[in-house]
Order: C-alpha cells, then sequence, then structure tokens
C-alpha cells in the first residue's frame, strides 16, 4: 500500500494505532492490533445485515507489523461535529442536527430489530456489567456496591427481561454518527434494542451543548415509530433503566490517581452526583429525567460553596 496517499488524521483513543484518509477523502485507514481485526470482522458481519456501517474495502499487514483495514467513508463531519458547528454562541442543539440524529438512530434500529439474537442464561447481566462497566465504577466507589444500587440495578433487569436482544455498538453517540451510518464499533456486543440509540440525546450535555424537551420528545417519537412497527413495542418504556446503566459508564474510570488533578477530581464528583440523582429518580418512578440535571458549572458552583458532597 502506497503510504504517500494517506494522510494522517489521529491517533486511536482507544487503542494502539492511528487513522489516515485517502487523498479524495472517500476512504479510510486505521490501524492497530487484534481488537481492530475483531471490530473489522464484526463490522464486514453487520454490514450482511444492513446494518448503516462502513463497508469494509481491504484489509492486512503493515510493514511493522500492526494490522490495518481500509474502509468507505461515511462522511467527513460527525453529527457532533455539525452540532458545535451550529450552535452559534447557545448551547442548544439546531433542529436538523436532531432530525439526522433520528433518522440514522431509526435505521440502526430497524436493522437491529430485523436481526435478533437468542440469549443464554446470565446475557442481560453480562451486557450490564460490560456496558456500566460495573466492576470499575464499584472499585473505584465502594461506597457505591450497595444493596440499594444493587436492588434497582436488578430491577432494571427484571423490566429489561423480555426486550430482544441484538447486535450493538455499546458506545453509540453523536461524535460516532454521520449521515450515511455509525463508525467505531470497536466495542460491540449483545445489548437489549434500543440501548444504543435512545440515550442519544440524553448525554449530549457531557459535549457542550443540550437538547430541549421538545427535540428530545420528537427523537423518541422517531425511535418508538421505528420500533412499533419493527418489534410492536414502543422502546421509549425502556429509557430509565439505561439511563441507569449509562450513569454507570460515565462514572467508570473516572476517580483520579493523581491528587492534584483538581478537574478531574470535580468531573468525578459531578458524574457520582448524576448517578446519585439518577438512581432517586428511577427508585421514585422507574425513570430518569436528565433535565433535572445541573450542568457541570452548576454543580462546580454549588461544589465550592459546600451545596454537594
Amino acid at each position: 500500500m502506497n503510504e504517500n496517499t494517506w494522510r494522517f488524521v489521529k491517533k486511536r483513543t482507544a487503542a494502539d494505532g492511528a487513522v489516515y484518509v485517502s487523498a479524495d477523502k472517500t476512504r479510510y485507514r486505521r490501524t492497530g492490533g487484534a481488537e481492530l481485526q475483531a471490530e473489522a470482522a464484526f463490522q464486514r458481519r453487520i454490514a450482511d445485515l444492513d446494518y448503516p456501517v462502513p463497508h469494509v474495502l481491504e484489509e492486512g499487514v503493515t510493514d511493522d507489523g500492526h494490522y490495518y483495514v481500509v474502509e468507505e467513508s461515511l462522511g467527513d463531519q460527525t453529527l457532533h461535529e455539525g452540532a458545535v458547528a451550529s450552535l452559534n454562541g447557545g448551547r442548544t442543539l439546531a433542529d436538523d442536527v436532531i432530525d439526522t440524529a433520528a433518522q440514522v438512530a431509526a435505521r440502526l434500529l430497524r436493522a437491529q430489530a430485523a436481526h435478533l439474537v437468542q440469549p443464554t442464561p446470565g446475557t442481560l447481566r453480562q451486557w450490564l456489567d460490560s456496558a456500566g462497566f460495573t466492576h470499575n465504577v464499584f472499585q473505584e466507589n465502594p461506597d457505591l456496591d450497595n444493596t440499594r444500587t444493587h436492588a434497582a440495578l436488578d430491577h432494571a433487569l427484571d423490566r429489561l427481561g423480555t426486550v430482544p436482544l441484538v447486535w450493538g455498538h455499546l458506545d453509540y453517540g453523536l461524535p460516532n454518527v454521520l449521515l450515511a451510518g455509525v463508525i467505531d464499533w470497536q466495542h460491540h456486543g449483545l445489548v437489549p434494542l434500543g440501548y444504543d440509540v435512545l440515550p442519544a440525546l440524553e448525554i449530549v450535555a457531557f459535549k457542550g451543548y443540550t437538547a430541549s424537551p421538545g427535540q428530545r420528545h420528537r427523537y423518541l417519537a422517531v425511535l418508538d415509530d421505528a420500533s412499533l412497527n419493527a418489534s410492536g413495542q414502543p422502546v421509549s418504556q425502556n429509557l430509565g433503566a439505561y439511563l441507569l446503566v449509562k450513569a454507570l459508564f460515565f462514572l467508570a474510570l473516572m476517580r483520579p490517581t493523581d491528587p492534584s488533578r483538581t478537574d478531574k477530581h470535580l468531573k468525578w464528583q459531578y458524574r457520582r452526583h448524576l448517578f446519585t440523582k439518577g438512581l432517586e429518580q428511577y427508585e421514585r418512578t422507574g425513570t430518569v429525567d436528565t433535565a433535572l440535571f445541573p450542568g457541570l458549572e452548576e454543580f462546580a458552583a454549588g461544589h465550592s460553596a459546600g451545596d454537594h458532597p
């Protein structure tokens, strides 16, 4: 492969390797190890199931022993990049970003619902531990490893017991979504239907912008319409359980090991606060309303004033 035809884009954040783009921007080349090879094999499989993913065009081993994969480009701007560009000094997403997000999410949901996976005993619990990084969360936050937390998680699993399982992304969000589909499937695994796409607008505050209640409602309505036609059930009824797991995901690996990292310590305390707020809501109502969560700046102000632990 002629290296001169590829322009370096970035180092890969979660694995050894890098990303390159072709001169005409129609292909991407990624390098890595065994995890990238497994991702490419999975991506080829779900592409055959009509998942909206890049098609793998070529793969092999570089001269220095790294595995590489070449895949088609789904575009040159993620929805996260488009969202940031459309803010115009505000924080609320533009409606066209919401509509595109709903369109791509519905395509993925329909593909997932068309290819259900037969569960085996313990599969749903395995999803919870993997998606929520529960081992890491409880190791770093042993006070949360208690009867109350486990009771709420057990309740969530009970509610999800009849939800079909599908092959999922496990790290779905606007940074991995483009108009033509979804990229970066390295964390793939079995998920309950809707887990990937439902929380996407509930977690955007971590990226510096927000979706209005009306936008979130419209997004969920599109997904419910798609799921009702595909499976006969509205997926939005599971949003609370999914957000409880997402709160664990965002808390995982956040506790700073360097005492001087006051910025990360604040973020860790913030995400602990969001988890406990979500837990309280879920216990009371069986759902989670992220509109009631404070932003990081609001939390930081209260934290400095002693209003939060």
